[in-house]
């Protein structure tokens, strides 16, 4: 393994509040590397000519909102799953250009397992935005057999189907007020919500039933959401889980060592006052 420095950083905006750094610099510090990880506050009009200035040292960036869809577009190489999501959390220096790819997948997929989801049949996803969709391709990865995503406006979803599709993930898109939730909760292996706790907290009881949930808010916490399932007996992941374990790939990617699960994990709940259990 290589000691000289090197330099990565996570780009987005705002991304003062980026829980990145904590968890890059406890990595490269357990593995003995002198690397430096930043927060560059980069909107996705900025992105290319930043990414295009790099030098040598740069060896991989973390890339969260706005930019995951500039990532992929200036990417030299993709990966299968990133180009299913339409999008990229994570560049990677190659010899040839930038690689790209979506570790965001493995974030949905880590934080479910860490809870005790291991197959289903039906996945559920509330709301049709970027994370909707790493959520699909998820899914896919975990062997769920079709999925349904429920919105207030069903011409929203066009990424989500066109996800579904690539990732060959049978798809149902339904109106959020047509629906009967209580139903659909009970016939779910797990669901997944991305959108704000206020929306959610008039529907927690009719969802409660379901087994698993990853609840992609992790402050402030717990969400009514996640307390109504949790009453229930069902199991919950959340927003910082999937951090975590979106975080992994990205280290591996960055220095080709296998992560320092243990160390990142620890570094993570003392930065967030160890609210969340956060299992591996």
């Amino acid at each position: 393994m290589p000691t000289d420095r090197r330099r990565a950083a996570v780009l987005g905006s705002p991304v003062a509040h980026s829980l990145s750094p904590v968890l890059h610099s406890a990595a490269y510090a357990a593995l003995g590397l002198e690397w430096s990880y930043d927060r560059v506050e980069c909107d996705e009009q900025r992105l290319p000519g930043f990414v295009a200035d790099l030098g040598e040292e740069w060896v991989g960036l973390s890339v969260t909102m706005p930019g995951k869809r500039a990532a992929l577009a200036v990417a030299s190489s993709v990966s299968s799953r990133a180009e299913a999501v339409g999008a990229a959390n994570t560049l990677v220096r190659g010899a040839d250009g930038w690689f790209a790819d979506c570790t965001d997948i493995d974030g949905v997929v880590g934080a479910l397992r860490a809870t005790g989801f291991a197959d289903g049949v039906n996945g559920v996803i509330l709301g049709a935005g970027g994370t909707a969709c790493a959520a699909l391709a998820a899914f896919a990865e975990l062997g769920i057999e079709s999925a349904t995503v429920v919105v207030r406006d069903p011409a929203r979803a066009v990424d989500a189907v066109e996800c579904a599709e690539k990732s060959a993930l049978p798809l149902e898109v339904l109106r959020l007020s047509d629906v009967d939730l209580a139903r659909l909760a009970v016939a779910s292996s797990v669901l997944v919500n991305t959108v704000p706790p206020a929306a959610t907290a008039p529907l927690a009881r009719e969802l409660s039933t379901t087994p698993h949930l990853l609840d992609v808010i992790y402050h402030p916490w717990p969400t009514p959401l996640a307390e109504a399932v949790t009453a229930a007996g069902g199991r919950v992941a959340t927003g910082l889980d999937m951090l975590l374990h979106q975080a992994f790939g990205q280290v591996t990617h960055f220095t080709g060592a296998p992560a320092p699960r243990a160390a990142m994990r620890s570094a993570l709940r003392e930065a967030t006052g160890a609210l969340h259990d956060l299992p591996l």
